[in-house]
């Protein structure tokens, strides 16, 4: 186990160094001036070229590259070019709300989906199973923006029951919450379905029947323990994709997190937040992941993580 980890280690190192080099290259690559974005198209040039040389702008792309390499190593991301706040101390300060937003999701979709998933799954081609199957594939079709602004006008504008936007409590959490909890849903049901559906044809579980054990002992331990396997890759998957920040939900509902700040660094051409939030987001991806094989390791004993092959 220490040895698998190591090497994720390692080669998130690896990963950063090409993600860092590659996002930095893009952002350079992008039309337009930040020094002139800062002070308006009107601005004299000797202004301009002044706020360009205090940026580091007027280097060339390799100089900026490595400095930047630099100060990263010195466990910093840079200063927003608009706020001159540390990007880091940002970033500190919103991700939290990310990961409130995100648990929030997940404790929404995790439960609801599992539970339409096995219903369906022992309702197999039954109306109910079809009403289950066709809303899934609706949640998954619904565009977020869209579901979201659906959910602001039921929840906000008809019946008053949510501010439309900010953040705070859970007044201020449920409506994006629930937007983002929709294509989970949706996910989590259809995964459900088809490992269960695939699971109680098996051997095993026939086996289990023949000896007399009670369904409620066959579906807890032999079919519910089996299916979590694909189910642990889907939430893993999902968790990880909100914790980089739900651009869309967290700007439609004004929530103050990562995707809303990523959104407003890329609109204002802010390089180091759009870095600083792209590292994180990938840092973070790569650790969700390795704590999704941890957890293979347990739920599934013939994963070896340790073996020499991984």
């Amino acid at each position: 186990m220490k040895l698998y980890l190591l090497k994720r280690f390692l080669i998130l190192i690896l990963l950063l160094f090409g993600i860092t080099l590659i996002t930095f290259s893009l952002t350079k690559a992008l039309p337009g001036d930040p020094a002139q974005n800062i002070v308006g198209e009107r601005a004299q040039k000797e202004v301009i070229e002044k706020i360009r040389k205090e940026l580091g702008a007027d280097k060339d792309v390799m100089s900026q590259y490595l400095g930047y390499i630099k100060l990263l190593a010195t466990g910093e991301m840079g200063r927003s070019y608009f706020t001159n706040r540390k990007v880091l101390d940002d970033i500190l300060l919103k991700f939290p709300n990310t990961i409130k937003l995100a648990l929030a999701a997940m404790f929404i979709a995790i439960p609801i989906g599992i539970t339409l998933g096995f219903i369906a799954a022992y309702k197999k081609n039954t109306a109910t199973d079809r009403i289950i199957s066709s809303l899934s594939i609706a949640g998954l079709s619904l565009p977020v923006f869209w579901s979201g602004l659906i959910i602001m006008l039921i929840f906000s504008l008809k019946f008053k029951l949510f501010p439309p936007s900010g953040t705070g409590d859970i007044r201020f959490l449920f409506m994006p919450a629930l937007t983002l909890a929709l294509p989970a849903i949706a996910t989590l049901a259809r995964v459900t379905r088809t490992s269960v559906i695939e699971i109680s044809d098996m051997p095993f579980v026939n086996t289990a029947r023949a000896k007399g054990l009670s369904e409620f002992r066959i579906n807890s331990t032999h079919i519910f323990k089996n299916a979590l396997i694909p189910l642990v890759t889907v939430i893993g998957l999902d968790f990880g994709s909100y914790l980089n920040g739900a651009v869309l939900t967290e700007t439609i509902f004004g929530w103050d997190g990562i995707g809303r700040f990523i959104m407003d660094g890329i609109t204002k051409r802010d390089y180091p937040v759009i870095m600083g939030c792209i590292i994180t987001g990938t840092t973070v991806f790569v650790a969700i992941n390795i704590i999704v094989d941890v957890i293979y390791h347990y739920i599934d004993p013939r994963i070896r993580l340790y073996a020499p092959d991984r």
